[in-house]
């Protein structure tokens, strides 16, 4: 089955796209920029939904959902909104078909124009803006603090499954607050939420920042992002919040009456994550074997293969691997038993290799004999003999060690290709060449950002939270700068 991935050296986008195909997580769809997310690409997102959900839970948020379409006329009360998102809408016009008179087929009916168009949504700021106006009268009224978890349409022209396309799933959520600090304070308490979860759960380290002007969400006052590294050396932004400060409030006129008694206009966030991230974790760890999962994200974590003769092999075999499941299932560990009797072991075992499984566990007549099991690790391909009966202590540490053995693998990456220069043609080498992270003076002009996209296709992932302000010169102008930016190609 391995042999049917294309190299990543040999070509990275087909390794990739193999990868999706064959490990059974999407395939492509008739509707032109579309996927289909297959049951096991679905179960991983429902691991990173479930364990968002509960980390929004935690602070304090609640679910709703607001409808998929949006009248045309809520697009242009925010102009840079409005702008930022025309080239990708999908508009619906008419409401009905019918029979072609001409017995060319079905067309759209005429007399059935809508007399408002509708946007299928891109994202629910307006709406859901539109909405908080009847909810909101007074500061006892915030703050407003709703998630969804939608489907979005966004029009694009080059598409990858998983990375890019026209309808994806994610969540957005949506804030509402009485005063400027506690927008900001929410907006940076989820882009340290999606850290968390990136770093904890997708064992993958990124880069937390604030977007340059021209990478700012579109209505957005600041844009914070979770930057990422593939192993092409380049970057992936994983998830953003949005400081929207009063610019929705004020173009759906939602006001209230602060504890002042004045009428003020409310401030607000977004922020959001999407089917990307399984795009991400394909990237971030898989290998030339396959697909390679971080045990907390795994639908299923130990996958057990019986090596067998006769029925009555398998039977006894059956006996023992259904109590060391039972021992498994009560620590909290997820497992399947692949009895299927028309597949010989070798080729479960590349299937359960391809498909990412962090623990493959197989088990015959001589380990019975043995009291014993062999155990394989996906993360090193390495196998060890273990007693069955210490199995539930060993799995239960081997899948930490593999989660961790993940993120360090990962973060020594990140640090290997994450690159400091100080002249405009050491940077252009480094991109050109090496690629990563490149941390570069830059003036704080969208005018020497364009240059610098337009020459190297780099542009700038974020000012990270974390850089110390430094006193140097743009590497294009020589203006003086007080930061680096972080900047790398990306998807």
């Amino acid at each position: 089955m391995a042999k049917e991935i294309t190299s990543r050296n040999e070509n990275y986008s087909q390794w990739y796209n193999d990868i999706v195909i064959k490990a059974g997580l999407a395939d492509y769809s008739a509707v032109r920029g579309c996927m289909i997310i297959k049951p096991y690409g679905y179960a991983v997102w429902e691991k990173i939904q479930a364990q968002l959900d509960r980390m929004f839970k935690e602070t304090g948020h609640q679910n709703a959902y607001f409808p998929l379409f949006i009248p045309k006329s809520f697009f242009s009360r925010e102009a840079s909104h409005v702008e930022g998102f025309a080239k990708e809408c999908a508009v619906v016009t008419h409401y009905r078909l019918k029979n072609d008179a001409s017995g060319m087929g079905i067309v759209v009916d005429e007399d059935a124009k809508l007399e408002e168009e509708l946007i299928v949504r891109p994202t629910s700021e307006t709406i859901i803006w539109n909405t908080y106006k009847s909810w909101i009268q007074s500061y006892r009224d915030l703050p407003i603090l709703i998630n969804q978890w939608a489907n979005v349409v966004r029009w694009e022209m080059r598409t990858r499954l998983f990375l890019r396309t026209t309808e994806f799933l994610w969540q957005e959520g949506h804030t509402a607050h009485a005063t400027r600090q506690e927008a900001v304070e929410e907006a940076e308490r989820m882009i340290n939420v999606y850290a968390q979860f990136a770093r904890e759960w997708m064992a993958m380290p990124v880069i937390m920042g604030r977007k340059s002007e021209a990478e700012r969400f579109a209505g957005a006052v600041d844009t914070y992002s979770i930057e990422a590294l593939m192993q092409d050396g380049k970057a992936l932004q994983a998830g953003t919040s949005h400081f929207l400060g009063q610019n929705f409030a004020k173009a759906f006129d939602v006001k209230f009456l602060n504890s002042e008694g004045a009428l003020d206009y409310v401030w607000a966030t977004s922020w959001g994550v999407s089917t990307r991230l399984i795009g991400a974790l394909i990237m971030a760890h898989s290998d030339d074997n396959g697909l390679v999962l971080p045990p907390k994200l795994a639908p299923t974590q130990v996958v057990f293969v019986p090596i067998y003769k006769s029925r009555e092999e398998l039977d006894r075999i059956s006996s023992v691997v259904s109590q060391l499941r039972n021992e498994l299932h009560a620590v909290g560990v997820t497992t399947h038993y692949d009895d299927r009797d028309n597949y010989k072991p070798g080729f479960k075992f590349a299937e359960y290799e391809m498909k990412g499984f962090p623990i493959r566990i197989a088990i015959g007549p001589k380990d019975l004999e043995n009291g014993t099991v062999e155990v394989a690790r996906r993360d090193t391909l390495q196998k060890q003999i273990v007693s069955s009966n210490s199995l539930g202590k060993f799995i239960i540490g081997l899948l930490d060690d593999i989660q961790n053995n993940l993120f360090s693998k990962a973060l020594e990456f990140q640090r290997q290709n994450t690159t400091v220069v100080n002249s405009y043609d050491e940077f252009k080498s480094v991109i050109a060449g090496k690629g990563g992270f490149v941390l570069a003076h830059w003036d704080g002009t969208p005018e020497t950002e364009a240059i610098i996209k337009d020459e190297t296709k780099a542009t700038i992932r974020c000012i990270p939270f974390d850089s110390k302000p430094e006193e140097g010169k743009c590497i294009v102008t020589g203006k003086p700068s007080m930061q680096r930016a972080l900047f790398a190609q990306a998807y």
